[in-house]
């Protein structure tokens, strides 16, 4: 059993039943050493595999191969044999040793990036989440891998598909943080600040029990983008945050706190300095587009207070309030705010005035009814979601335990007594 010859027999003559998978494990097991000690002899072996038959052998194979560094050469060689099983390999197989697999994705992710080809790494990570998911509310540790391939490839519809799912599940607290993270960086790269805001907040209020470099990235970007999308930003962070963020992210990100206060006057000219001023310090941050949008934000901020004060006004008017540099700029930054959707006009192109309007929606169509009763219905789902799950941690020992801990620290002789009016 020692000889790579009597391992290639067992995986094929063991890989039937469910029973003969069992056996078969145990004896790969027991193998591991061998065949990584036969690392570089491995390759040919798995010519002889069927990776949808011979799943879990083939696995044990390919993370040997893959165990010690690999050079480009090797990489080009290795990726396409990853690439062929992650798309055909047995779920049931593989979630007999998931750390196996896990480690042959992350490997197969480096090597992609090695050979400077991310989108060759995108389909099928997208698969290997999809087979070590046991559903599609689970969050595994191949998720923010998958998203960094789709950021570095620009492929960011693909990794918004895994984005719409909700979930409740989570492996380690450091896959929330880069999952949420890269997700965010992907909206924004779709211009879907909203779902980047609920990202990046999600990063900056998770538990921590000390600072870390994802949530003070993540918090610069919050900042920007809730700059963007609201045209406003508040230093304030719900009662939920933890103590270590709530201390210590505002000293990480200075600059960005400030920009935030220079975007507040409405001044353009004030903020085109500051931005001037301290330019390096947000391209280092790799933040300088993002930072160029908020500015350019601005002139919808402040086209956006003319419609709460005038009915009808000139282009010209608009282009010297606003402070653009013509009344061609203004046309044309009105004529994009309205195929968004972020103000109501119509353009005279006779006399290049521009007349606001009010909001058309009247919520009364089929259509608008329709999304009314679906984010009714996603609401009463998360709420029955919310309520099994309370369950499940009132019931949890440890929870229990320490509840009960804490619940000691409080002498609750020291509270007042509810006045008697007030009983019920």
């Amino acid at each position: 059993m020692n000889s790579l010859e009597g391992v290639v027999v067992q995986i094929q003559g063991l890989s039937s039943s469910a029973g003969d998978i069992s056996r078969l494990h145990v004896i790969l097991k027991q193998a591991e050493e061998s065949l990584r000690s036969e690392s570089t002899r491995l390759s040919p072996i798995l010519d002889q595999l069927d990776p949808s038959n011979h799943s879990l052998g083939y696995l044990f194979i390919l993370e040997a191969c893959t165990s010690a560094p690999v050079s480009k050469e090797q990489a080009a060689m290795l990726v396409p044999y990853i690439a062929r099983f992650i798309s055909y390999c047995a779920p049931e197989q593989i979630r007999l040793a998931p750390e196996k697999f896990i480690a042959v994705c992350k490997r197969f992710k480096d090597q992609v990036m090695l050979l400077g080809t991310p989108m060759r790494g995108v389909a099928p990570l997208q698969a290997a989440v999809r087979k070590l998911q046991n559903s599609s509310e689970h969050l595994t540790t191949l998720h923010p891998e998958f998203l960094l391939l789709c950021l570095l490839a620009k492929c960011y519809k693909t990794g918004l598909s895994i984005l719409e799912e909700d979930i409740f599940e989570v492996d380690q607290p450091r896959d929330l943080f880069l999952y949420c993270y890269y997700g965010g960086m992907i909206c924004i790269g779709q211009k879907r600040f909203r779902k980047a805001l609920e990202l990046l907040h999600n990063v900056v209020t998770a538990p921590m029990s000390s600072i870390n470099a994802i949530a003070v990235e993540a918090y610069k970007k919050y900042i920007l983008v809730s700059l963007i999308h609201n045209g406003q930003f508040s230093t304030s962070l719900p009662k939920y945050t933890s103590s270590a963020a709530q201390r210590n992210l505002k000293n990480y990100c200075q600059p960005y706190i400030e920009l935030a206060n220079s975007y507040s006057t409405g001044k353009i000219a004030e903020l085109d300095q500051y931005v001037q001023t301290n330019g390096e310090k947000f391209e280092s941050d790799n933040n300088l587009g993002l930072v160029k949008q908020v500015v350019s934000s601005m002139y919808k901020r402040n086209i956006q207070r003319l419609t709460q004060t005038y009915l009808t006004l000139s282009l010209q008017d608009i282009a010297n309030t606003v402070q653009l540099n013509s009344p061609k700029e203004a046309e044309m930054h009105v004529l994009q705010m309205i195929q968004d959707g972020e103000i109501f006009a119509t353009i005279n192109q006779k006399d290049g005035m521009v007349r606001f309007l009010e909001d058309p929606e009247q919520y009364k169509s089929c259509e608008m009814i329709e999304r009314i009763d679906s984010s009714i219905q996603r609401i009463m789902s998360l709420s029955r979601k919310l309520t099994t799950m309370e369950e499940q941690m009132s019931c949890d020992p440890q929870y229990l335990a320490k509840a009960g801990r804490e619940r000691q620290r409080f002498d609750f002789d020291d509270f007042d007594t509810v006045p008697q009016k007030f009983n019920i």
